[in-house]
């Protein structure tokens, strides 16, 4: 089968949608496609609960945001970056409210916002809860009034087709044929979202195993700064579920076994009457889940059935209040935890959450590959640096998504042809490579299984909260060893529709390299940074790592090198909180 677009997306989520929508809408002559490994409804996207950010109160200002951005990111984040996403931030949210989102009012009717961690002014635009299934479906919904939008749902991408120093496409699996397909376009944007799933303790659902950046990193583009993961400090227990910042954003209070709003301890600030926007329970998402690592080495959180946690409490909200606002963090607390947060506090702790690196674009979404664009959480632009305040990713999903896509729009036009004997050419070595590697492999004894257990077992000891060298070693020989054994790796569902089992290799087989990428980075960054803290080296080194890092595919390790951060009007200064 034989396919072809202007421009083709993939990835179904947030940035997936807003980059079609704005394909379609700037170029409706064009053909634009959206093909996902899930329906675009199951996106991850749906999962987000807290907000997006974006000015619109008058006791904000743009330069606010920009600054908490910059220095939330420890001043990793380029500025000039930030700056675009500040200020066509609050045009995509009311964009986004004309499409039909329904974010939660104020009682005079303007748009209501709630403070989130890092921000030191209430900016986050919500709808109650479930920001990302209210977002998400305003998106989709919008999709469908556009004829020029084709969709490929339930399609696993394999590889980039490149020709003529350009990307010209995708192979791609059907997932319910077992099908192997030519994608071709003249464009092709990256939207496949994160991969906390290289971790064992991940808010990430299942789908987020690096797809897109291991397809990019294998076509030669960079990935860049991948050594900074984020650890989000309310995850419920034996789960990984999410308990919104929101909840915290709301009035929220983090307490340790002795009942201590421990926070004041680490640099948070004093605990002054809520609301302290820039101080406890709000400081930034790296700061708190350091923070619980101390608790714990001091033997003041709380045992567990899933280990060590410390409590969230909202009692003092009000029933009516958690109904209110924060009514999907009820109804999650009583059906994965067993508890009512109107009665008791809530167990939580850190969990793999974001990641901040991803496939090096600039501002437009270009990645160095002429024809491949990414956008969302799969890109690094970079706004986040070395940590992402809340609320911001929502709304980069949007201004980067329209963004990426009005390039790639832009870049079709100028390129009006592919190759289509050569892209069938290299698709026909991309049939055979899964054929012999999976379909017809007949001999193997190591299982995905195992495997996959093994390396987020890696991860978690070596690339965690806290990371020093003899650990990073232990992790990039681990990973390097698991590589080695992935060749060997035997599939016993031979069928050709829905077969999960070689889903879950493929996606292994990128998580493996997302993984080697993220270890070997943090081994070469000697210093401590926003989220990557390195006992052995724990300053911030400014004069040796005020840079991006970027990590080349090679045969063997990685191959890491480094950009300058692009710095506009801010230089780099203290990161300092609740003072």
């Amino acid at each position: 089968m034989n396919y072809e677009h202007d421009v083709l997306v993939i990835g179904g989520g947030a940035a997936g949608l807003r980059a079609a929508i704005a394909v379609a809408e700037s170029h409706p002559d064009l053909s634009v496609a959206i093909l996902s490994k899930v329906y675009p409804m199951r996106s991850h996207t749906v999962s987000a609960e807290g907000g997006a950010a974006a000015v619109i109160k008058s006791n904000d200002s743009l330069e606010d945001h920009i600054y908490d951005t910059i220095s939330g990111s420890d001043w990793l984040a380029d500025q000039d970056a930030v700056e675009a996403f500040v200020r066509e931030a609050p045009a995509e949210l009311v964009q986004l409210e004309h499409w039909g989102c329904p974010w939660s009012r104020e009682p005079d009717g303007t748009v209501a916002v709630r403070p989130f961690g890092g921000m030191k002014i209430e900016r986050t635009w919500f709808a109650a809860d479930k920001v990302g299934f209210h977002l998400l479906h305003t998106l989709f919904q919008t999709s469908l009034k556009l004829p020029s939008i084709k969709r490929y749902d339930e399609w696993f991408a394999t590889q980039l087709l490149t020709d003529d120093a350009r990307c010209q496409g995708i192979v791609a699996l059907e997932l319910r044929s077992g099908a192997v397909a030519t994608v071709a376009a003249k464009a092709v944007i990256l939207c496949t979202g994160g991969a906390g799933r290289v971790f064992p303790f991940t808010t990430n659902g299942a789908i987020k195993t690096g797809d897109g950046m291991a397809l990019a990193y294998r076509a030669g583009v960079p990935l860049k700064d991948m050594e900074f993961v984020q650890y989000h400090p309310t995850g419920l227990p034996g789960t990984g579920i999410l308990i919104t910042e929101a909840a915290r954003g709301e009035g929220g209070i983090m307490v340790n076994k002795d009942g201590y709003r421990y926070l004041q301890d680490y640099g948070m600030g004093p605990p002054d009457p809520w609301p302290r926007l820039r101080g406890m329970e709000l400081g930034p998402r790296d700061r708190l889940s350091q923070a619980f690592v101390h608790e714990m080495r001091k033997g003041r959180t709380i045992k567990g059935p899933y280990g060590d946690v410390v409590h969230l409490d909202v009692r003092h909200l009000g029933e009516q209040k958690i109904d209110q606002k924060i009514p999907f963090v009820r109804e999650l607390a009583r059906r994965y935890a067993g508890i009512d947060p109107v009665h008791e506090p809530i167990p939580v702790r850190p969990v793999v959450h974001y990641m901040m690196g991803g496939v090096h674009t600039d501002m437009y979404g270009a990645t160095p590959l002429p024809g491949l664009y990414a956008a969302g959480e799969v890109a690094c632009v970079s706004i986040n640096g070395a940590n992402r305040l809340g609320s911001n990713s929502l709304t980069e999903c949007l201004v980067f998504g329209a963004r990426a896509g009005k390039s790639a729009a832009a870049f079709a036009l100028e390129h009006k042809r592919v190759n289509r004997g050569a892209l069938e050419a290299r698709a026909r070595d991309e049939t055979e490579r899964l054929t012999s590697e999976f379909f017809r492999k007949d001999s193997g004894s190591e299982r995905v299984a195992a495997l996959r257990n093994e390396m987020t077992s890696a991860m978690e000891t070596g690339a965690g909260i806290y990371r020093d060298e003899g650990q990073l070693r232990q992790t990039c020989d681990q990973l390097a060893g698991l590589r080695a054994r992935f060749a060997r790796v035997r599939l016993d569902d031979r069928s050709r529709g829905f077969n999960t089992e070689l889903t879950a290799a493929l996606e292994l087989d990128c998580m493996l390299d997302v993984a080697s990428a993220i270890a070997y980075s943090a081994l070469a960054r000697t210093e401590s940074r926003g989220s990557h803290q390195r006992t052995d080296h724990p300053k911030r080194d400014d004069t040796r790592f005020l840079k991006h890092t970027m990590a080349y595919r090679t045969d063997g390790e990685p191959r890491i090198d480094y950009l300058d951060v692009v710095i506009t009007r801010w230089p780099a200064g203290e990161r300092v909180y609740g003072r």
